[in-house]
């Protein structure tokens, strides 16, 4: 065979670089990293989430929704990108991140899912408008929760089928009538068959009256003349017609909007009921029972702390007709969404502020209050 000199000329030079790669590598200490290796950032440890649920129109600079105040007013300039949700995390320069789940709980997984942050020691501030019990609260209100009640899972039946002296009807899966809990006979002995923390999700009550206190000075707007919501149709609601202010006072989440006196009555029970007579129905919403649930499931796989979470929710409606009203005489929320929005960021800011002026105070130190 004769000698190619081309291919003889080839493998003089991958003979030479052989050796070049060689000579480096015998240089080179064991441990080092080739260039081609990708370097892997470490995760952003993300201090304060506050979460909202919608936003009517853009962001920043239309009519707001429950995002845009907080986008505004706290400078949430810089857009961070969350692997599988488009457009759903916000931050500013002071380490306060906005997060808004466009498409629910799918957005809310991807974000807690995404391995580019760590949120173990992130304090959580789910928001958002609520109808409030007017025997409670005003249109305007805030309220930290103690408790999210769960309006989901329960029995139905139509109220014009009730038996006698059923008040409403709703009642617990497993118990026999309203406003009883579910039992079952086990050896002629009745045993609660749901657990209470299935309807009732115990937040962390030291830091909710943390926050309360330091907020509970803070002035909110006025809603004498708001429209379509007169505080003078309130005739026997005393707390109806006062001022706004912060209060503390449980959230009870279901996917129903429901709305009037029956159903009112209800949520207050219900509430009760879950919570052994301990908690207060102030605030009705459709959303909080399902981030609670998600936040306890991801919480138990360790991927955030339950103890970090809290709930602040406005009042933008009443969740019944004022004396005389009927729902076909009112706007829904409309009317007082505008100041519920306001006072839902001038609530949650001063918590927020002090957590991330102070983190090496709160970062590893969870604060409450008596």
């Amino acid at each position: 065979m004769t000698s190619n000199p081309y291919r003889s000329a080839l493998l003089a030079v991958v003979t030479l670089a052989c050796v070049g790669w060689l000579a480096l590598s015998a240089r080179r200490p064991a441990h080092a990293v080739s260039a081609a290796t990708p370097i892997v950032a470490a995760p952003i440890a993300i201090k304060v989430v506050v979460v909202a649920n919608f936003e009517k129109g853009a962001d920043l600079g239309d009519a707001p929704g429950e995002y845009q105040d907080w986008v505004e007013r706290e400078h949430l300039n810089e857009i961070v990108p969350v692997r599988g949700a488009a457009n759903i995390l916000r931050r500013n320069r002071e380490g306060l991140y906005g997060l808004i789940p466009r498409q629910g709980t799918a957005d809310f997984s991807a974000f807690l899912l995404d391995p580019h942050f760590d949120l173990r020691q992130t304090y959580w501030v789910f928001t958002g408008i609520s109808g409030v019990d007017p025997k409670a609260g005003t249109v305007g209100d805030a309220a930290w929760a103690r408790w999210v009640i769960n309006g989901d899972e329960l029995h139905e039946v139509d109220d014009r089928e009730l038996p006698a002296g059923w008040p409403y009807g709703l009642w617990a899966i497993g118990a026999n009538r309203p406003n009883e809990l579910p039992v079952k006979d086990v050896n002629g002995k009745k045993l609660i068959a749901v657990t209470h923390r299935e309807m009732a999700y115990d937040l962390n009550q030291g830091l909710a009256r943390w926050a309360f206190h330091m907020t509970k000075d803070v002035p909110l707007g006025e809603n004498r003349n708001l429209l379509g919501l007169p505080r003078e149709r309130w005739n026997g609601f005393p707390q109806a017609q006062r001022e706004p202010k912060v209060m503390m006072g449980e959230t009870l989440g279901c996917v129903r909007y429901w709305h009037g006196a029956s159903r009112t009555r209800w949520a207050e029970d219900w509430t009760r009921l879950w919570t052994g007579g301990k908690g207060t129905f102030v605030m009705t919403n459709m959303e909080s029972q399902t981030y609670e649930r998600l936040a306890l499931i991801f919480a138990g796989n360790g991927l955030l702390d339950k103890n970090r979470v809290m709930v602040l929710r406005t009042a933008s409606n009443f969740s019944q007709s004022a004396p005389g009203q009927n729902f076909q005489d009112e706007t829904g929320d409309e009317p007082g969404q505008v100041l519920a929005f306001d006072s839902n960021e001038r609530a949650g800011i001063p918590v927020i502020h002090e957590l991330l002026t102070h983190w090496s105070k709160y970062e590893n130190s969870i604060p409450s209050a008596p």
